[in-house]
């Protein structure tokens, strides 16, 4: 079976180096928030770009103690999109805020800013871009509309490692962003994990305090805060991934460009694009076909899992088609037509073969 993501591939890849961090970790002692997710926390701040990192235990929990520390919650409003992962939304209702939800641009997928202005209500408080599949988002015009409106903006960047938007890393122009560091992500742990950076020492200091219990000494609680925590295991492991992260990406790229050039001309798939002025990392390959069902299934039967990023968007999910009801045109159709192909930096060249000798069998192109 060739995999749409093989995060196990990538352990394999790094074997001894990770084998060796963990055990140094296992060896000195120290579990949770010690030199390694320190160090890590500095390492990664200084990748993105920005002066501060902080390590919690999800990309969710990133994202919900990121809309805390801006005291956002009851009453507010928090624009986002509804083609994401589930946790966009679910870390918008963490802190008891209201989701809206934004359409997206017909060719990227992403926040389409023209639509912003009339979203815009005296309770919203934050706009949330999110980087999908593994470009930014057109953040220019939301960052203009932000500012005129005294919005905070929170990045959701936990497909987007290591991709540019205008020669600038995402997660550098928001008050706040948010990474994922899921298994299967460009950065990915062995576990759960993720991180929170700014460029903002108030707000870093109130993301500390809100991962702990809000504990600036032991056992003394100066706030209410919750128990998120990014363990020794996981940044030790990250750590060694962050040294391959640029590398990892040009495979991933290089991949992205063999299956570009192979299917240019396949009728009836439109493949992925990258907006003017970004760098793409190919988190995911997402293609679109309104024969997308029958071509996954034919994918399947010749041993290809290909993917589906989302099949429901949020609003048509049961546990918010009720609460959120939105008229999200784009979006539907994009969600009825998107298909991940395999692709991670260690998929060989015969599998990827493989891939687009079955992708053109499919549309009889073979």
């Amino acid at each position: 079976m060739i995999l749409c993501g093989n995060p196990q591939a990538q352990y394999l890849a790094h074997k001894a180096e990770i084998d060796a961090a963990i055990q140094a970790v296992l060896d000195s002692g120290r579990y949770v928030l010690g030199r390694d997710a320190e160090a890590f926390e500095h390492e990664f701040a200084a990748y993105v770009g920005v002066a501060h990192g902080v390590g919690v235990g999800s990309g969710t929990e990133a994202l919900h103690l990121a809309l805390k520390a801006c005291d956002i919650g009851v009453g507010d409003e928090v624009i986002t999109v509804s083609h994401t992962a589930v946790a966009t939304v679910a870390a918008i209702e963490l802190v008891g805020a209201t989701p809206v939800f934004a359409d997206i641009d017909e060719t990227c997928c992403t926040l389409a800013p023209a639509l912003l202005e009339q979203l815009i209500t005296p309770r919203t408080r934050a706009i949330i871009p999110v980087h999908l599949y593994g470009q930014a988002a057109d953040l220019d015009p939301v960052i203009e509309m932000a500012r005129r409106h005294r919005l905070v903006v929170i990045e959701d960047c936990a497909q987007a490692h290591g991709a540019t938007y205008r020669g600038r890393p995402v997660g550098s122009f928001g008050e706040l962003a948010c990474f994922s560091f899921y298994p299967t992500k460009n950065l990915g742990a062995i576990g759960d994990g993720g991180m929170v950076v700014t460029g903002d020492a108030t707000l870093a200091a109130k993301m500390r305090l809100l991962r702990e219990y809000g504990w600036s000494e032991r056992y003394v609680s100066h706030v209410a805060g919750w128990n998120s925590r990014l363990d020794e295991i996981q940044a030790a492991v990250l750590r060694v991934k962050l040294r391959y992260l640029d590398s990892d990406n040009a495979a991933r790229g290089r991949i992205a460009g063999i299956y570009n050039v192979a299917l240019k001309d396949c009728c009836g798939l439109q493949l992925p694009a990258t907006r003017p002025g970004n760098s793409h990392v190919y988190h995911l390959y997402v293609v679109r076909s309104d024969e997308r069902e029958s071509l996954r299934q034919h994918l399947q039967r010749h041993g290809i899992a290909a993917g589906i990023h989302y099949p429901l968007p949020v609003h048509r999910q049961p546990a918010y088609s009720s609460r959120f009801p939105a008229s999200l045109p784009v979006t539907d159709r994009v969600a009825a037509e998107v298909l991940s192909l395999p692709i991670y930096p260690e998929l060989g060249d015969v599998e990827v073969s493989t891939v687009i000798d079955t992708v053109l069998g499919f549309f009889g192109k073979s």
